[in-house]
């Protein structure tokens, strides 16, 4: 994967204290949080419902990277709030990643089913929130309460953190962006780009300077809750500090987050006819200026905010895991991937 002297260097560049921190994160966060989503794995593993079981084993066993990546800042938190950070990540993640192979994978889910579903991730976040019944519009069938104890699991984690009023309305906001996008992708495809163009332009003021669908990705991605989390792992954070963190990730490393992803996605994404936000763009070569602007810009705003070192750290690592992913290689993005990388070192 390294065969390049672009990535040996990103690789390199990360010093001393970087290799450090990576061996933290591989040696006692991974494995913390690869344990935990196992005796989550036990549970989807009861679902009675076959279908509802199938997904929710998938949503485990299929992007345990997910969870593993979204506990990289345990790197930087003592152990016993390492250990929170990751109780509340691991439950949270796999809402994420349940719900979503229930819209993408399930067939039969009625339209009307997408935001009843993602109720239970703004329940999961929010324990002001009444629970409610998230499959109400469908799908059918009975998850023996898995998806209520996923959202459960949650609130009491976060209910334990120092800090977790100081950022209970910016986990609320971004856990809603998220739940509108999953409302509005799966919208019939001569529907989907007018209500999200719409749905930009009601947020452009806020958001400036960005493409309908670089903004959707932006809302796709879980990062910035888990920059939340982050910062109410300690003492109670200025409001802001809090605000600058929000910031960064959402909408600039929330939005290379989701664009890398769709970008190793290119080729699966055409095969099966699926939105793909990287095809959105006019042109190849300005997806990639456009990326690579937007991984500058990230990078920006990680190194500015305090323990600016811990968050560019994140986005070094996030961009190294998706450019040097096979999927690179198979569709020969070789070169893209390398002037991706290459905007971290402006």
């Amino acid at each position: 994967m390294f065969r390049t002297p672009t990535r040996l260097r990103r690789l390199f560049a990360f010093g001393p204290r970087g290799w450090a921190w990576t061996a933290r994160f591989l040696i006692l966060v991974i494995p913390y949080a690869s344990k935990r989503l196992a005796e989550l794995r036990a549970d989807a593993a009861a679902i009675p419902d076959p279908a509802l079981r199938e997904q929710a084993l998938a949503s485990i066993d299929g992007k345990a990277y997910h969870v593993q990546g979204g506990s990289i800042l345990a790197t930087f938190l003592r152990s016993q709030s390492a250990r929170l950070y990751v109780d509340i990540v691991v439950p949270l993640e796999t809402i994420y990643d349940y719900l979503d192979n229930l819209c993408d994978r399930l067939d039969g889910v009625p339209g009307d089913a997408y935001a009843t579903l993602h109720e239970a991730l703004l329940d999961a976040v929010d324990p002001s929130r009444p629970l409610g019944d998230y499959y109400r519009n469908g799908p059918k069938g009975d998850d023996g309460g898995y998806l209520l104890r996923l959202v459960q699991e949650s609130r009491r984690g976060l209910t334990c953190l120092p800090a977790f009023d100081a950022v209970s309305d910016r986990l609320v906001e971004v856990a809603a962006f998220y739940a509108e996008l999953q409302s509005f992708k799966h919208l019939p495809l001569q529907e989907r780009e007018a209500v999200c163009r719409a749905w930009y332009e009601r947020n452009a003021t806020r958001f400036p300077g960005m493409y309908w669908w670089e903004f959707a990705a932006a809302c796709g991605s879980s990062l910035p809750v888990f920059a939340m989390l982050y910062a109410a792992s300690g003492h109670k954070p200025r409001a802001a500090d809090v605000g600058a963190m929000f910031h960064a990730y959402f909408p600039y490393v929330s939005a290379v987050h989701i664009l890398l992803d769709y970008f190793i996605d290119q080729a699966e994404d055409r095969e099966h006819s699926e939105l793909n936000f990287v095809a959105a763009y006019p042109t190849p070569s300005e997806a990639v200026q456009r990326m690579q602007a937007l991984i500058a810009r990230a990078d920006e705003r990680a190194r500015s905010l305090p323990d600016g070192e811990h968050h560019s750290f994140l986005l070094n690592a996030m961009c190294l895991f998706y450019l040097t992913h096979p999927k690179v290689f198979e569709q020969h993005l070789d070169a893209e991937s390398i002037a991706l990388l290459s905007a971290l070192d402006r």
